[in-house]
């Protein structure tokens, strides 16, 4: 197998970013198989000097908003000057902003695959690569690898985080046209992967089943090789094995990820209230922890409505700390190992049939139970049941308070579930990767 490849990632090494870490978790493996990887990536995350690392700026405004606030947080923090010169550059910006969204209504980073695409193309044709990697993210690293095997043959390979293509209901497999401008590129992107790439891999058996069902032509001759590959995760900061846990006089819920609308810990503040009008003494007992994001709109009405603000405790973004050195993954990890119970909040749309959060393989390594509250994804229900998880269903309102009632219950006995040790890493995935595009 040819070992020099070219890998587009609009967001590598973006520290706490999945897509990110899906593809910097596996340089390793790749490294010691052997692969010799040119990185393309945009300027928003660090560079890294295990192999040649281009960073390029996007050539559209909105791309060129979002790169600049990274790459000036990576370089000198998110202080005054950085929010006195973003505001700046958003409205110098603002302009070719609204004439962009007018006349193309793409997402913001699809301008970074003209650049990955002509530093890319000058590559190949001088010979120095075998294969290109486009993973994501933001789909541009896919539209450049597109144009590079449009024009120049060369082996093209894809991973695809979230579906390009959003269901809108249990009937709908994306066979309609969508309004949305950006939405109807996805759904033609994706039909231009299947008919072009060599090979494509989705991180779910639903994805895998509906892209197929858009596609009939997946995995004919001709046509890209299709399969599924579970990403895992690496255990940041060396992390290898469960911590004993120590029982306090306090129940730490924690969740760990973006918080939305459709994905909001006001599912679990009103189990919370549920439960505190049969056990009143829990109110000082129970505490919900929140990181990695601003708390959503439902949920900050919820922690007024209920006089919360004692019982949710927002942490924010946890960013790298200078005295320590530790990454905000690793950091968030250790926050992990000290809950006593880690909350997967999977979201309510029909697309859940097709994704699991990245957050649940981190949570794995932690050793800690994990409380899943799923929608139409019965891969996830049996990842969670085979290791050892409290399991609700989104909607469920009986069977949510039931689990918060029960880890309440296990929790003042000190016997919360034991998980199972069985976490899985990305030497798997990489393993799985490497055979299928070499031999099928």
């Amino acid at each position: 197998m040819n070992k020099r490849w070219l890998i587009l990632s609009h967001g590598f090494n973006m520290d706490g970013r999945a897509s990110s870490q899906t593809i910097t978790d596996k340089m390793p493996y790749l490294l010691d198989d052997g692969i010799k990887p040119i990185v393309f990536s945009a300027i928003t995350g660090i560079k890294d000097h295990r192999f040649p690392h281009r960073q390029f700026l996007a050539w559209g405004p909105a791309a060129f908003r979002f790169d600049f606030r990274h790459w000036f947080a990576n370089q000198y923090g998110r202080g005054l000057l950085y929010k006195v010169l973003t505001g700046v550059v958003s409205i110098l910006l603002a302009p070719l902003i609204s004439l962009e969204k007018l006349i193309l209504g793409y997402s913001s980073q699809w301008s970074w695959a003209m650049p990955a695409f002509m530093h890319g193309y000058k590559l190949i044709r001088n010979g120095q690569i075998d294969l290109v990697y486009s993973t994501g993210g933001a789909w541009s690293a896919h539209l450049a690898g597109l144009w590079l095997k449009k024009v120049t043959g060369v082996r093209w390979i894809v991973e695809i985080h979230d579906p390009l293509v959003i269901r809108k209901s249990p009937v709908d497999e994306g066979s309609e046209k969508p309004r949305n401008r950006d939405a109807r590129f996805r759904q033609y992107l994706e039909k231009q992967i299947v008919r072009y790439a060599d090979f494509v891999w989705w991180f779910t058996d639903g994805a895998v089943h509906y892209a197929k069902a858009r596609n009939p032509n997946l995995n004919t001759s001709g046509n890209a090789h299709g399969f599924m590959v579970l990403p895992g995760a690496e255990p940041p900061g060396g992390l290898s094995a469960a911590k004993t846990h120590l029982y306090t006089d306090t129940l730490n819920l924690s969740h760990s990820g973006s918080l939305a609308k459709d994905r909001s810990l006001s599912t679990i503040l009103r189990a919370l209230h549920s439960l505190f009008q049969k056990y009143p003494h829990a109110r000082k007992k129970i505490r919900v922890h929140a990181y990695g994001a601003a708390l959503d709109e439902l949920t900050q009405d919820a922690i007024k409505q209920f006089n919360y603000q004692d019982v949710l405790i927002a942490h924010g973004r946890l960013e790298k700390d200078p005295a320590t050195g530790k990454s905000g993954r690793e950091r968030v990890v250790e926050k992990m190992q000290e809950a006593d119970v880690l909350i997967l909040l999977h979201g309510n749309d029909e697309w859940c049939a097709e994704y699991i959060p990245s957050k649940f393989y981190e949570y794995l390594w932690t050793g800690r139970p994990i409380w899943g509250i799923t929608h139409r994804n019965p891969q996830l229900d049996e990842m969670l049941s085979e290791r050892g998880a409290y399991l609700s269903h989104e909607g469920d309102k009986i069977g949510i308070e039931m689990a918060l009632e029960r880890i309440w219950l296990d929790w003042q006995e000190r016997r919360l579930i034991e998980p199972k040790w069985l976490p899985l890493g990305v030497n798997q995935a990489v393993a799985q990767i490497l055979t299928e595009i070499q031999y099928k």
